[in-house]
This record gives structure tokens, C-alpha cells and sequence, in this order.
């Protein structure tokens, strides 16, 4: 098997996962909190942010070789696993619907949460 496809091969997998994973998170936590917000797609960028950091920390200092685990963990499995076009397509909804304030709140608390966790985790890793 060529190189080249074996790499696809790890994204192909890894992006089932995370798909699955998505759909599994988002709806337990939109069962808790409700969907008043997107709490599950906010859920799962939170988490994504935060372990594709870690994932980058180890191959930067050395400690995972950069193929398989970019392609399987980084691109395939925290690819399909956060949810920017899900945030987007929610978030111009919210605006359609005329629900500003969520849509702000919904932005903010993204791109905020996300920031803090890919941070909170380059210090994690930190050696």
C-alpha cells in the first residue's frame, strides 16, 4: 500500500470516529443543558481545541511521530469531531430567527472557550 494511502486511510478512520463521537456528545449534553444554546456544538469545539493542542504539544517536543497520529487523531478523528460549519450554520439561524443576544453569546463563548482550552493545554504539555 502506497504511503499516500495509507494516509487517507488514517483520515478515512479517524473521521468516522469523530463523526460518531460528534453526534454521541452533541446530543447527551443537549439532553442536559437543553438547546436554548448550541451547548453540544460548543461542548465538542471545547474539546476538540483542547486535545488537537495536546495532540500538536506531543509531536512538536518529539514525543508522537507527526504520521500516523496528524492524520488519524488531528485531521480525521478531531476533524470530524469539532464542528466549525455546524457553528456557523447555528449561529446565522440564531441571527435569522432574530435571536442576537444568542448569537453573540454563542460566538463569544466559541472562539473564547476554544482559545482558553487549546491554551490551557500548550501549558499542560509544556515540558
Amino acid at each position: 500500500m502506497s504511503h499516500t494511502l495509507s494516509i487517507y486511510l488514517f483520515i478515512a478512520t479517524g473521521g468516522a470516529v469523530g463523526a460518531c463521537l460528534r453526534f454521541f456528545c452533541t446530543g447527551l449534553v443537549d439532553s442536559w443543558f437543553g438547546k436554548a444554546l448550541p451547548f453540544g456544538t460548543l461542548a465538542v469545539n471545547i474539546i476538540g481545541s483542547f486535545l488537537l493542542a495536546v495532540l500538536y504539544g506531543f509531536i512538536e517536543r518529539g514525543e508522537l511521530a507527526e504520521q500516523p497520529y496528524r492524520a488519524l487523531i488531528g485531521v480525521g478523528l478531531l476533524g470530524a469531531l469539532t464542528t466549525f460549519s455546524t457553528f456557523t450554520i447555528e449561529t446565522l439561524t440564531l441571527l435569522e430567527n432574530g435571536l442576537w443576544i444568542k448569537a453573540l453569546a454563542n460566538i463569544l463563548l466559541n472562539v473564547s472557550a476554544c482559545l482558553l482550552a487549546a491554551w490551557l493545554a500548550v501549558e499542560l504539555t509544556k515540558g
